[in-house]
């Protein structure tokens, strides 16, 4: 036999795809740097509002809040950790961080294929995946490493802590790029080393959470109430540049948008904000729409255009969806028309209205857990005004005097956030009222936020309860708390002792249950409260009848 010389074939097949080699780890928070370039930013392949330091390491979104999508410069191998630090954070916007990967090559990519948002515009599109880091994860200087495995999961941690499960079926079967938008919260982003992530033990896997990520439906949600918003300081600043001028109207726009799903489903919208108003508040066209968009508030009080009916419910979205809301609300109840008020007597503060000589009772309603949520106050017919938040009931907010017309009356915060919106009323039969008990003693009471204010009385000793002189000496006491009346008796038995004829009356709250000297026993003790509807006593009154 001759000598024979063996020659390597050329491999026809296509390239495999990039996996890191590394060595195998235990469970341990061991990571070791991949080798070779680490990751920048695509110089080119970027949104209209990201700027990029010299190192194509940072990513900044100047402007608004979207046109901030960016991918890596190469393709990010299997099991490579893509990890990212938040380097600014904006609270103001909805959603935060979205991000993933893509098999589309950023290099090929024109300044028209890169939309505004990567969720939903890119994520519907084949080839892309991504979704979005939870807000409550989204804090300054945390850092968030991501990575996809063999099987095609995607992986992400967030300061280094245990892996959650984010994405499934990811194409692994060619090559993927980073994809990052800088997004609403989000406002600048920094890559750091890339590390290798450890292979997840069965055990490990089998412990791995999945993903507490918005589901898909939100991020058309996020971007809707992100363009109202960012319309919405436009006309902030116009009110801004009007500061100077007393007499230059700021537009007030109402835009079509969602009702909050928690605000009941027959509303009844013809309900409107009455034309008479602060003079530092504006209405829509339409006047279902306060904007105070001044920063220290001002003048805004705003009414209802038409008295409240008893068994009635109005509904109002506090503030703007995704900021911040007040942490109560203003919120009163009077006899006074409206139409019969001058803009120029209209105060800043609601509690100086309760020295006119109307029927004025004021309290604050909360706490509002964030802007765009749904309040409702009902007037009941026995004179309870009862408070839910996105439909939560949180009991009994005021006692009011209802053989005469009342018009409900609010105080618009002032700022960017500053907008309140009449969703609509609705009306029920006393008969189909939750009657007040409902709310006795309910967790909801003890973490209401409800101050109560009525007209002073020139009487120390009324001053508490007197509210006009057309007013009864005492708010209405609910029927369903009514203490029967013994035979003989005319004002009933004191709820504590069932002995004493019940003569005082517990202040703020108006129910007259209690002899004088249970009600000053029960006053002297720590967190006391009405036995009744366990509202803080403040005070308790004697009341003398001729």
């Amino acid at each position: 036999m001759g000598n024979t010389v063996h020659r390597t074939l050329p491999d026809s097949s296509p390239p495999a795809r990039l996996l890191a080699t590394r060595p195998c780890y235990g469970p341990g928070p061991e990571r070791r740097a991949v080798l070779g370039e680490a990751p920048r930013f695509h110089a080119q392949a970027k949104g209209k509002n990201v700027r990029l330091d010299g190192h194509s390491r940072r990513a900044t979104r100047r402007n608004s809040f979207c046109n901030g999508v960016t991918f890596t410069q190469r393709p990010i191998r299997l099991y490579e950790q893509v990890r990212l630090r938040l380097v600014a954070v904006r609270p103001g916007w909805s959603g935060a961080l979205r991000f993933g990967f893509t098999a589309h090559d950023p290099s090929l990519m024109s300044a028209q294929d890169i939309p505004k948002y990567a969720c939903p515009d890119l994520v519907t599109r084949p080839g892309y995946w991504a979704k979005a880091l939870p807000e409550n994860l989204a804090l300054r200087d945390t850092v968030l490493a991501y990575w996809a495995d063999r099987h095609g999961r995607v992986f992400y941690s967030v300061n280094d802590g245990e892996p959650v499960l984010f994405h499934c079926g990811v194409a692994v079967g060619g090559p993927l790029w980073a994809l990052i938008d800088v997004y609403g919260i989000t406002d600048e982003v920094q890559l750091l080393e890339s590390t290798f992530a450890d292979t997840l033990t069965p055990l490990r896997l089998g412990q791995a959470r999945l993903s507490a990520c918005p589901p898909p439906g939100s991020h058309d949600a996020a971007n809707f109430d992100n363009n109202e918003l960012e319309n919405n300081q436009v006309v902030a600043k116009l009110g801004h540049l009007a500061l100077g001028r007393p007499d230059a109207a700021v537009p007030c726009v109402a835009r079509e948008r969602a009702r909050p799903a928690s605000s009941p489903a027959l509303l009844d919208a013809e309900l409107r904000f009455h034309a008479t108003r602060g003079p530092d508040v504006s209405l829509s066209a339409d006047r279902r729409l306060a904007c105070a968009p001044r920063p220290d508030g001002g003048r805004t009080l705003v009414f209802s255009e038409r008295p409240l009916r008893p068994g009635e419910s109005l509904c109002v979205e506090v503030g703007r969806p995704g900021l911040a809301a007040p942490a109560a609300v203003a919120f009163g109840i009077t006899s006074c028309d409206p139409g019969a008020l001058r803009p120029s007597e209209l105060p800043a503060d609601p509690a100086a209205l309760l020295d006119r000589k109307e029927y004025w009772v004021v309290a604050r309603a909360g706490p509002v857990p964030s802007g765009g949520d749904a309040l409702s106050f009902t007037l009941r017919p026995g004179g309870d005004v009862l408070l839910a938040v996105n439909g939560r009931p949180r009991g009994r907010l005021l006692c009011v005097d209802t053989s005469q017309a009342l018009w409900a009356f609010f105080a618009v915060r002032g700022g960017v956030a500053g907008q309140l919106r009449l969703l609509g009323t609705v009306q029920s039969g006393p008969e189909a009222t939750t009657p007040s008990g409902s709310f006795s003693g309910s967790q909801d009471d003890s973490d209401s936020d409800m101050t109560f204010g009525v007209n002073q009385s020139s009487s120390a000793s009324e001053s508490s309860l007197v509210t006009a002189p057309s007013s009864p000496l005492s708010p209405p006491v609910s029927p369903a708390f009514s203490a029967p009346e013994p035979a003989g008796s005319r004002n009933g038995e004191c709820t504590v002792c069932f002995d004493s004829e019940v003569d005082t009356v517990i202040y703020t709250c108006g129910h007259m249950c209690l002899c004088h000297s249970c009600g000053l026993r029960l006053r002297r003790q720590a967190r006391a409260c009405c036995p009744i509807c366990r509202r803080p006593i403040k005070d308790v009154i004697k009341i003398y009848r001729p």
